[in-house]
């Protein structure tokens, strides 16, 4: 237990180092935090000191693991060239911020093509690898798997597999994976029925050692619904079994955990239940009972 890397998106708001004080406040020793307002262009600049502050922050609270998430805004499949090259420069200062920073992966959703889906793809790739040709070092972009709504890309393993095959080797090897449950769930992927065969397919199409970060999330959604709604763990229609077998998945001990479930009122009450239920899913026995929602663990 000691050694899990659970925790939450949680709120840079007043700085990124405000962040894992936030982390430690919910039980945190992972986290997510968006490094600049996720729904804005105007980008954030990251200076010596601020990035020392986090780094500080972080060892000072015990948050052990965090990546960042880049901006909903961006779109590197659009076959608007503005809009792909106003994406790649935002792309591009969430990597450099995440160096500056010391952040190792930038969870990033797949574009949407709007077009041709195959068009779509090669621009999504070639935007990618262009981004990480722009930004060098070791920073890595964790591509999530998405619920496959509307034309967005990337709600199968194999298109998945395709993007990342179309960037050129140099890019490929900064390349890594983000599995959320919910969208699985809503793409079709049977996690409460078939568990062990998606594990299989994810490791057999992607390879378990490049899944980076898993997005741990219930859904409000039937499974192959497409609808992206998240529900707190155990009490929405994944229920509570592929968390509990997640959690105590030695294939998965390595991986990044993190919850995007609903906050509730003070942002801080459902984190810290829905933390505890999982570290109690992956000691093997029940919540304590004051955990309990609705007559569920």
């Amino acid at each position: 237990m000691t050694d899990l890397l659970l925790g939450a998106h949680v709120s840079a708001q007043g700085g990124v180092a405000n962040a894992p004080a936030r982390g430690r406040t919910i039980g945190a020793t992972a986290i997510q935090v968006f490094t600049k307002t996720p729904n804005q262009w105007r980008e954030w600049s990251i200076d010596g000191p601020a990035a020392r502050a986090f780094r500080d922050a972080l060892d000072e609270h015990g948050i052990r693991a965090v990546v960042s998430h880049d901006s909903y805004l961006i779109n590197l499949a659009s076959p608007d060239p503005t809009l792909r090259r106003r994406s790649e420069a935002a792309f591009v200062a969430e990597l450099r911020r995440c160096t500056m920073l010391g952040i190792p992966y930038v969870v990033s959703h797949p574009g949407n093509f709007l077009d041709d889906r195959a068009a779509g793809l090669r621009r999504n790739a070639d935007s990618y690898a262009a981004c990480l040709a722009a930004a060098p070092g070791r920073v890595r972009v964790a591509i999530e798997t998405t619920a496959g709504s509307g034309t967005a890309l990337g709600s199968t393993l194999e298109e998945l597999r395709d993007l990342a095959d179309l960037m050129p080797r140099a890019a490929r090897r900064r390349v890594a994976f983000c599995a959320d449950t919910c969208h699985l769930w809503a793409s079709g992927y049977d996690l409460a029925g078939d568990y062990d065969g998606v594990i299989a397919a994810f490791d057999r199409t992607l390879g378990l050692e490049r899944l980076a970060c898993l997005h741990l999330n219930d859904s409000r959604g039937a499974r192959g619904s497409r609808l992206d709604r998240h529900a707190l763990i155990g009490e929405g229609a994944l229920g509570r079994e592929p968390f509990r077998r997640i959690m105590r998945d030695p294939r998965l001990a390595h991986v990044i955990k993190v919850i995007e479930t609903p906050k509730g009122d003070d942002m801080v009450t459902n984190d810290r239940r829905m933390l505890r239920r999982l570290r109690a899913y992956a000691r093997g026995r029940p919540a304590p009972l004051n955990l309990c929602a609705r007559g569920r663990v």
